[in-house]
This record gives structure tokens, C-alpha cells and sequence, in this order.
């Protein structure tokens, strides 16, 4: 081959590779390559047991990007939407309700979710009609619904109304989210991967909270209402969110593991319970656990306005100091988890965080509550993560649809009672009592899952492994 002959190929070489750089939809966004293809690299793609394809490797990338814009999103306005309501003149009582109204609803979401994803048959088209769509477009009519409604009873009732929905369309897409997930994610690189993505989320919260809470602050300042920066919160909420549904679009669907149940009976759901020892116990523990916490949850940030004069900019602040230090749980966590395992944290940090609402008790004033959020951000990080990780690994494969909704109805259901408990006892008693409450009840949820959901769980694989050794 002459020298002209190999000057011409190098250069096509090149050309075609820059043609199929511009062109290889497995990079969404270069500069999120390196983020990304980290947990994926082969050491770990072996020890998974699960061929990463090219299909399914574009799909991780974008469920990271997916999540990455999903907590710009809800940093933009979930910590704000209680404060939203108190800007109209919400009682506790009626901030409750506002709480309450949204876990009842979210309660009654999930089992038709479920049944939706078994009569659509894929689950990546109800995630985009529900949470991606119906839930975002509320966040929407949050924005706009105070240029007509000036009356402020009203307002209270819409945002209940509005939160309801919300909760509705983001919970009815909750089973098959799941299931996606668990098809989508191998078993053993969850751990790394959620950390990862966690990380990447958590970083976001860190940026964007902050920023909600001073834009707030400035949008009221521009006028001469106290709700117009809640406006702009919401409205960046709703942009950012339709970009989220976007990137989850773009995931596909996934291979399921296994063909789906043709019919759901009351006989598969014993079938669920009986094939997954520990199942029941994750069940109650969370149940009881959920309660405690929303006993106190929907309050703190009112607490904060109400009763020691707090912004909405040093409300965002001090959430981002939680996220600061949940970026350091993930990280650690997320390794910690492929090593000790789900259980391990899930029991540290579950002993450990009920003496958070207990340290509020004695809060005087607003910068107090850096360290204990320096604290639970770490501490929530490993909870959440382990939480997660056990909910895929508790759950059969056939139904993991109606098992995670049987889980996260239960989880909800708790979660009407406490909002309005802690709403009437602020009020005829005083904030100190539901932070007490709070962290007393959820010690007797960690408590029932080391005894309900942990034994019976490691007791059976006990079991099977001695068998298979023939001991």
C-alpha cells in the first residue's frame, strides 16, 4: 500500500469515527460518560452474571439522567408545598389534611398501578402517562392557579386537592417503575449503580434546594404577594420534571426475567407471601415505621416559619445541608451495601435515625438543626438505599408489580393517621410532643423488622444453603 493510499485511510478512519461519535445514541450527554460507565466497568459486569448489552447499557444511562433531572424537579418544590399553603393562611390542622389527603390517595394508587401494568403489559408506558405526565402537569397548575383564585380558603382546598392528585398519578406508576427497574439494573452491581445515581441526585438536591428557596424569597419581594416565588418554584419543578419524563422514554423496555402472570387472584397473593420469607414482617415494620414518621414530617419545615421566624431561603439551606452529607452516604453506603449487605444497613441506620425528631425537642433556633441534618442526611442515604435494594430482593419476580403495591399501600395507609395526629397535637399541645412521638414509634418499627422481616428472611436462605451443601 502506497504512502498516499495509507494517508487516505487513516483519514477516512478518522471521518467515520467522528461520524459515529455524533451519531452512537449509548452517549446521550458525553459529559456524563465518565459518571456513568464507572459502576459498569467489566470486573463488575462479570460478577453480575448478566450480560450488559448494548440496549441495556443505553438504558442505565438514561435511568441515570432520568433520575438526575427527577431530583431537580422535586427539589425545586417538594419541601415547599406545606409552606406553599401556609403563605394562604393553613392552620396545622389544615396542613395535615394537606399530607393526609395526599397518603390516602397515594394509598389508593398502587394496587390498580399494579393491575394497570398487568393488563398494558409493559411497564415504561405507564410510568409516562402517570408519574411522568399527570403528576408533572399538576406541578403546572400549582404555578398558575393563583392568578385566579384570590380567595385564600380556596387556595388551601385547591393545593389539598392538587397534592392528592399528585400523589395519585406519581403512586399509580409506582409498580411498574419497580418492576422496570428490577429488569433493568443486574442484581449484583445494584448497590454501586443507586449508589452512583443517588450520588448524581443527591449532589443535585444540594444545588438546586438552596436556589428554590432564594428564588422564593425573591419572587415574593417582587410583588406584593407572598406566594408568587412558590409560583416560580413550581413552574421550574414542571420544566425540569418533562425532561425526566423524556429521558425515561428514551430507557425502552427492558427484557422481563420472566413471562408475566396471566391472572391475579387472592391465591397469588398467599403465593407471594409464602415464596417470600421476611415478606409480612417488611410489611408491618414499615407500616409502623412510615406512621411514626409522618407524625412529625409535614412539620418541621413549619415549624421552622412558624415558630422561630425561619425564611424559605434558610429552609432550602439547611435542606441542603442534609444533601450535602447524603452525598457522603451514597458514596459510602452504596459500597458498604455490595459488602454487608441491605440488612446490615438497614438495621444500623434504622436504630440510629429515631433520635433525629427527638433532637428537634430541643430546638430553639433555626441553626440548630445544622447538626442533626448533617447527621440524617447521612444516615437517610444507607436507609433508602437498603430499603430498596430489599424491596427488589423480597418481592418474587412473577408478581413484583402486586407485592411492591401490597408494600407501598401499607406504607401509605400508616401515613394518613400521622399527619393529622401531629397536625392536632401541634396545635392543643405543641410541636415537642409529635417530634417525641415520632421517634418513639419509629424505634418500634425497627424493632419489628429485626424481629419480623430480618430472621425469617436469613433463617430460610440458611436453610437452602444448607441443603444445597447436603449438612
Amino acid at each position: 500500500m502506497s504512502t498516499a493510499d495509507k494517508k487516505h485511510k487513516t483519514r477516512r478512519v478518522y471521518f467515520q469515527r467522528r461520524v459515529d461519535a455524533a451519531v452512537d445514541h449509548l452517549r446521550p450527554q458525553r459529559w456524563n460518560w465518565t459518571v456513568v460507565v464507572t459502576p459498569l466497568d467489566r470486573s463488575i459486569s462479570r460478577q453480575a452474571g448478566d450480560s450488559l448489552t448494548r440496549e441495556k447499557l443505553r438504558g442505565l444511562r438514561f435511568f441515570w439522567l432520568d433520575g438526575l433531572f427527577a431530583s431537580i424537579s422535586d427539589s425545586f418544590y417538594i419541601s415547599f408545598v406545606p409552606l406553599f399553603a401556609l403563605a394562604f393562611g393553613a392552620t396545622n390542622g389544615q396542613i395535615g389534611w394537606l399530607t393526609a389527603v395526599a397518603n390516602l390517595l397515594g394509598a389508593l394508587a398502587f394496587l390498580p398501578g399494579a393491575r394497570l401494568v398487568e393488563r398494558v403489559g409493559k411497564r415504561n408506558p405507564v410510568v409516562i402517562w402517570t408519574g411522568g405526565t399527570v403528576m408533572r402537569l399538576t406541578l403546572l397548575v400549582f404555578a398558575l392557579f393563583p392568578f385566579f383564585v384570590e380567595q385564600p380558603q380556596v387556595a388551601i382546598i385547591l393545593i389539598i386537592i392538587l397534592e392528592g392528585i399528585r400523589s395519585f398519578a406519581g403512586n399509580l406508576g409506582n409498580p411498574a417503575w419497580t418492576a422496570l427497574v428490577a429488569d433493568l439494573v443486574p442484581d449484583s452491581l445494584r448497590g454501586r449503580y443507586f449508589g452512583g445515581r443517588n450520588f448524581a441526585m443527591g449532589l443535585a438536591a444540594l444545588l438546586v434546594a438552596p436556589l428554590a428557596g432564594r428564588l422564593i424569597s425573591m419572587g415574593n419581594n417582587l410583588t406584593t404577594t407572598d406566594v408568587f416565588g412558590y409560583q416560580l418554584v413550581f413552574f421550574f419543578g414542571f420544566l425540569f420534571g418533562m425532561v425526566s419524563t423524556y429521558l425515561f422514554y428514551r430507557i425502552g423496555e427492558p427484557p422481563s426475567r420472566v413471562a408475566p402472570a396471566t391472572e391475579i387472584d387472592h391465591g397469588s397473593v398467599l403465593q407471594i407471601v409464602r415464596s417470600s420469607p421476611g415478606y409480612v414482617g417488611l410489611v408491618a415494620s414499615a407500616f409502623v415505621w412510615n406512621m411514626g414518621l409522618q407524625v412529625a414530617a409535614p412539620f418541621f419545615n413549619v415549624f421552622l416559619v412558624s415558630e422561630l421566624g425561619a425564611s424559605a431561603a434558610t429552609v432550602g439551606l439547611l435542606a441542603a445541608v442534609a444533601g450535602l452529607t447524603a452525598l457522603l452516604g451514597q458514596r459510602y453506603f452504596g459500597r458498604t451495601l455490595d459488602t454487608k449487605g441491605s440488612f446490615w444497613v438497614m438495621r444500623v441506620t434504622g436504630f440510629l435515625i429515631p433520635f433525629a425528631p427527638i433532637a428537634w425537642m430541643f430546638v430553639t433556633t433555626p441553626w440548630q438543626v445544622v447538626p442533626i441534618n448533617t447527621v440524617v442526611g447521612f444516615l437517610w442515604a444507607g436507609y433508602n438505599l437498603a430499603n430498596f435494594n430489599l424491596l427488589l430482593d423480597m418481592t418474587p419476580d412473577s408478581h413484583r408489580p402486586r407485592a411492591v403495591a401490597l408494600y407501598q399501600t401499607a406504607v401509605f395507609s400508616s401515613a394518613v393517621a400521622g399527619p393529622l395526629l401531629g397536625g392536632y397535637l401541634a396545635d392543643a399541645i405543641g410541636y415537642q410532643v409529635i417530634f417525641f412521638i415520632s421517634g418513639a414509634v419509629r424505634m418500634l418499627g425497627i424493632i419489628l423488622f429485626v424481629l419480623f422481616a430480618q430472621r425469617p428472611y436469613q433463617t430460610h436462605h440458611r436453610s437452602i444453603a444448607a441443603g444445597l451443601s447436603g449438612t
